[in-house]
Order: C-alpha cells, then sequence, then structure tokens
C-alpha cells in the first residue's frame, strides 16, 4: 500500500555539521546534547510546516572524536572499535536524539508525522587517494603540546585548524553510492523525516569475494548528503553552516556577500580559490555536484537566517 500523501509533498534534504548538537563550549553532557537536539527540531520543523517532507543528514565530527578519545583511555580494559563502528554508533546515538525531539517538535506544532533514522552505508573505493592522505578533522581541538604528544604515543595525524588549535585528521574518501537509497525512498512513503547518512554515511568496500566491509575512514557528510539529495530527485537541497551567505574574500577588507551564483560561476571561484579545502570547498562543490545532477537550487545559509533563507530574502542560492 502507497501512502499517497508522500507523493505530492515536495522532497528537502538538509546537511549540518555535528556541532549542532556538541559545540566546542558544551561538556558534552547527555542533557546538553538533548537541549541541542531540541534546537535542531525548532529549525527542522520550518522546513516540514512548508510542506516538505525532509532528509537530514548530521555531521558527526565531534561525536566520532569523543567516542576514540574514550576508546583510547579505556584501551587497557575494552578492545577499541574501528572508526567506521565509530561512525555507525553516532549514527544510532544522534539519530536517537533528533528523532525524539524533532517528533516531540512535530507534535507541539500540530504537525504530527513519522521520523525514522536509517543505518546507512555508503560504498568508497578501497583506492581513493583520501587514504593516502588524510584530512578531515574530527573530535576538539588540542594544543599544539598536546598534539605533538598524541602524534607521538597514539601515532595520530594532527593537522592545525584555521588558528582555532589542533585536531586529528583521519582518511576521508569520496562517496561513491549510498547503499540504503531504496530504504529511505521506502521509508519517505509514510514519515515526514527520515534521518540518513549520519556523519557522511558509515564507510563500506566491497572485496574481490563481492562481499561488504568496514573501512576505517569518514566521509565528508556534505558530499554524502549532495549525492543522496541527486538520487532521492530532492527539490531543494539546503546545507547549514557557521554564516549567513557564502563570501568571496572572505576575512579581506574586499569581503562580499553572494546572493546567488550559477554553477559556472561557483566552479570558476573555486577554481580561484575563494573556496578553501578545509571550510567552505566541500559544501560548494556538494552544491555543485546536487546541481550538475539534475538538481534545482542548493541554499547555504545558517540556522539564525534558515526561515529567510527558504523565502529567498536570504543565505546564498546556487542555481542551474
Amino acid at each position: 500500500m502507497v501512502n499517497s500523501e508522500s507523493h505530492a509533498r515536495k522532497l528537502a534534504v538538509v546537511a549540518f555539521g555535528g556541532n549542532a548538537l556538541l559545540r566546542p563550549e558544551d561538556r558534552g553532557t547527555h542533557e546538553e546534547q538533548i537541549a541541542r537536539a531540541k534546537q535542531a527540531a525548532r529549525w527542522l520543523a520550518e522546513i516540514v510546516v512548508r510542506g516538505y517532507q525532509l532528509i537530514v543528514v548530521h555531521g558527526n565530527g565531534p561525536q566520532v572524536g569523543n567516542i576514540l578519545i574514550q576508546a583510547e583511555e579505556a584501551s587497557t580494559n575494552v578492545p577499541p572499535q574501528s572508526l567506521d563502528v565509530a561512525v555507525a554508533q553516532t549514527e544510532g546515538s544522534m539519530g536517537f536524539l533528533l528523532q525524539q525531539a524533532i517528533r516531540n517538535r512535530l507534535d507541539s506544532i500540530g504537525a504530527s508525522g513519522e521520523v525514522a533514522t536509517v543505518l546507512t552505508e555508503v560504498q568508497v573505493d578501497p583506492n581513493d587517494p583520501g587514504f593516502k592522505r588524510p584530512t578531515k578533522p574530527i573530535g576538539p581541538f588540542f594544543t599544539r603540546y598536546r598534539a605533538e604528544a598524541l602524534e607521538r604515543d597514539l601515532g595520530w595525524t594532527m593537522r592545525e585548524d584555521a588558528g582555532r588549535g589542533w585536531r586529528h585528521v583521519v582518511p576521508s574518501p569520496r562517496p561513491l553510492r549510498i547503499l540504503n537509497t531504496a530504504v529511505v525512498a521506502h521509508m519517505l512513503e509514510w514519515a515526514k523525516v527520515v534521518i540518513a547518512a549520519g556523519g557522511g554515511g558509515i564507510p563500506v568496500v566491497r572485496g574481490r569475494d563481492g562481499q561488504w566491509r568496514g573501512i576505517e575512514a569518514v566521509i565528508d557528510k556534505d558530499y554524502a548528503s549532495s549525492l543522496l539529495a541527486a538520487e532521492m530527485k530532492a527539490d531543494l537541497y539546503v546545507i547549514l553552516t557557521g554564516v549567513a551567505k557564502v563570501s568571496l574574500d572572505f576575512g579581506k577588507p574586499g569581503e562580499r556577500a553572494i546572493d546567488r551564483m550559477t554553477v559556472d560561476e561557483a566552479e570558476k571561484h573555486l577554481r580561484e580559490g575563494q573556496f578553501p579545502a578545509g571550510s567552505m570547498g566541500p559544501k560548494i562543490e556538494a552544491a555543485i555536484q546536487f546541481v550538475r545532477g539534475g538538481g534545482s537550487e542548493v541554499v547555504i545559509t545558517d540556522v539564525e537566517h534558515l526561515r529567510e533563507g527558504l523565502e529567498e530574502r536570504a543565505g546564498t542560492r546556487i542555481v542551474a
């Protein structure tokens, strides 16, 4: 039996970072994360009440980083799990917090509907160059002294992150295919909101024997959400970040915000180095990938301007 209402609704995919539930100033308690999830649910509900079904893709950098620290601290008593399993853990734990918060929020505003979380596997290439050059920052910020100790004692690769401190960086291969797309589509027959590809999805590869297995990596949630949005033929793709609009010459005297870009203009600015790999670059690349794949438009903005962004009064739009 098919839910006919789902076919009449538009589909939006929204991607946001793991710091929405765990910010640098937080201690990371369960109560803090519940409160953050409630805040996230308020602005996610804004999209639903505008007539969209919604796929939510969250980041997990801070959360996976904390799991790795916990594992290391307890390694003499409990065998540490691999990075792919840590990603799966955060898909479950963060999915639970968001699922509960979104359902409660929808109930409170009279827009009740099902909310579901999908443990999502994402295929990557075992020969992806990302495995040779770790670049994806996860976990908290460290001082240079502490970073050097972690490199020496644990063999971690540490990189300075935009003047904010040093962070653990891990392999981040590009996603090739979302394995659970059909499941997400089926769930959208009945659910208003599906949480999928959390943290970019669980990275898996297919061996020569045809068997799937996890691999030590973290996939960028912007690339994964773009791929999922394209495969699901989303009407709208929203990337939430820390700024209200994308800017050219960011941080320089001539900085200027952009209201609208074509994909050709976005690619030109990307080639010119306007969007660094460690900050806005992946978001712009994800936007280009979605529109080039047949998507209509992408909105990039922050949480505070999401409502206005949906009404084309704020944020940056990237179109064909």
